[in-house]
């Protein structure tokens, strides 16, 4: 299967970041929004890879993706902030 590109990856990682973002009860911008969807996905679909061998494909698949690696970069940055 081939990705979605860049600009699909822009998209869908804003969207997820966004709502990981309202999810989590959190105030970012849209830049931030983007970073943590798409890093939120290459990390969640790299877990995936590892622990079952494939990941989830297509738009719905990478969005799902995208909020939960989000979710866990969001709730990772809020502990490390209450430590410091």
């Amino acid at each position: 299967m081939e990705g979605l590109g860049w600009f699909a990856a822009i998209i869908i990682g804003g969207l997820a970041g966004w709502l990981a973002e309202k999810f989590m009860k959190r105030d970012h911008n849209l830049l931030l929004n983007i970073f943590m969807g798409i890093v939120g996905a290459m990390l969640f679909n790299a877990v995936l890879v590892f622990v079952f061998g494939a990941t989830l494909g297509g738009w719905i698949g990478q969005l799902f993706v995208g909020f939960v690696g989000a979710c866990v970069l969001i709730a990772a940055i809020n502990m490390l902030q209450r430590r410091a």
